[in-house]
């Protein structure tokens, strides 16, 4: 699972999510991309079910870059507490994902295997996405 090595503070205020992303919507590193359409906050363990999804679905082929990160610490009170008594205790870690965020990135596998893999990994997501595809991609003839 991802996780930071450590942190500041060990919990955090939630804050709001608008508008869409500035960084990290363009494709940088492979030649297809699953894009973000909604804001979310997506958990460690959702990114890990996308990544497996995707590089089983390739045959561990090609190459896969996961763009987003769970840096935030989700809290969560215990069942059948009542209500005061501070904040809940950290329970998973949590990436904000807004619109437009590239979140995985796929490189060196055919187009057909690689939009069905995304759509699995899209499957594993609380979130509607699309797949995108870099401007200057050619298809290689093998």
């Amino acid at each position: 699972m991802l996780s930071p090595k450590r942190i500041k503070y060990r919990k955090r205020m939630r804050g709001r999510m608008r508008g869409d992303a500035n960084r990290g919507n363009k494709i940088s590193y492979g030649d297809f991309g699953l894009m973000a359409l909604e804001h979310k906050w997506i958990t460690n363990r959702q990114i890990e079910a996308a990544r497996v999804a995707i590089t089983r679905h390739i045959k561990r082929g090609g190459k896969v870059w996961i763009r987003i990160f769970p840096d935030i610490p989700y809290t969560k009170k215990p069942a059948e507490t009542r209500m005061g008594k501070g904040k809940g205790n950290p329970e998973a870690w949590v990436a904000a994902v807004y619109p437009g965020t590239v979140m995985f990135e796929v490189a060196g596998v055919a187009q057909d295997l690689v939009e069905s893999a995304m759509k699995l990994a899209a499957s594993k997501l609380p979130i509607k996405t699309k797949i995108i595809i870099r401007r200057d991609y050619e298809a290689q003839d093998d």
